[in-house]
Formats: C-alpha cells, structure tokens, sequence
C-alpha cells in the first residue's frame, strides 16, 4: 500500500478539516498518482471535497465509526477488520491512503511506500502525519528538487518502510 500527504515544517497537514495550503503542483501530482486507484480515508476527509463527494475516477474507501453513514459513489466500512476485507480485494500498489490523521496514524505502517510533499514552512495545524524521520522503519529514499511556489518551498519525497 502506499499513503500520500503534503506536511510542513512539523508534519502538520490540516486546520480545522481543511488544508493547510494548496499548491498546483502537488495537487496536479496527487491527481496523477491516485488516478484509477483506490483512495482509502476517513469520513472529514471525504466531507472536506468539494460537494462532499467522492474523488472521481478512483475506488474511493470511507472509514468510519457511524453506522447510519453512507454515500453515493463510495465504499463505507466502519472498522478495522471491514477495511482489510474490502482492501484485500485489490493489489497492495493500487491502494493509496490520503488522510486524515487517525486514518494516517492507523495505517502509516501497512504502508510500504509514502509520497510526502514536504513544505519548508510551520503553519498553524491541528491535525498531524507521523514524522517519517523519526521512525526508525522508514526512510527518504528519494528527494526531488526544491521547487516554489510564491514564496512557499516545497519538495516531493518518496519515503520507503524498511524491514
């Protein structure tokens, strides 16, 4: 499986269940990596889309705890075992987990692969990603150029589970 986020300075990656910045770039390269793959998040990410709708063009996966929730155009489950079910259905390397936190928290290490735009900046965030510096079963396996946009810094990286 692999996971894919955009941190800043302190691994946060949302305020107040959105966003903390939007960048062209790393949305265009989320588009681009999730495309025809299955998407696995937690119910405020979906609510945070645009219309409260699922991405199109992906298998999207909702986990949450409420029983009662559905929506159209998305595979809902409602625990840890229900998820395994439904994503044992698809190959390891289609499956991208794209937030929130405790879903990332979750499922940061069934993950094998994790693409992280990292922002050279510290926003106001309430939400977090693990810091993969600091695991010792992760690695930066590959960091792109430095690229801007306005005055923000970002890079992508390829982080890799080891062992």
């Amino acid at each position: 499986m692999n996971l894919i986020v955009a941190v800043d300075k302190n691994w946060g990656i949302g305020k107040d269940n959105k966003l903390l910045t939007s960048i062209p770039a790393d949305m265009k390269f989320f588009v681009a990596k999730t495309t025809g793959h299955v998407v696995v998040m937690g119910r405020k990410t979906l609510e945070s889309f645009p219309n409260k709708k699922p991405l199109k063009n992906r298998v999207n996966i909702v986990l949450t705890r409420n029983q009662d929730y559905q929506v159209d155009g998305a595979i809902v489950v409602h625990n840890d075992e229900e998820l395994e079910a439904e994503l044992a259905k698809y190959a390891g390397d289609e499956i991208f987990v794209i937030g929130g936190e405790s879903i990332y928290k979750k499922m940061v290490d069934k993950c094998d692969v994790a693409y992280v735009t990292k922002m050279d900046y510290a926003y106001d965030a309430d939400a977090h990603f693990p810091n993969l510096d600091d695991k010792d079963n992760w690695e930066l396996a590959e960091q792109g150029e430095e690229e801007t946009y306005f005055d923000l810094e970002y890079a992508f990286c390829t982080y890799k589970r080891i062992g």
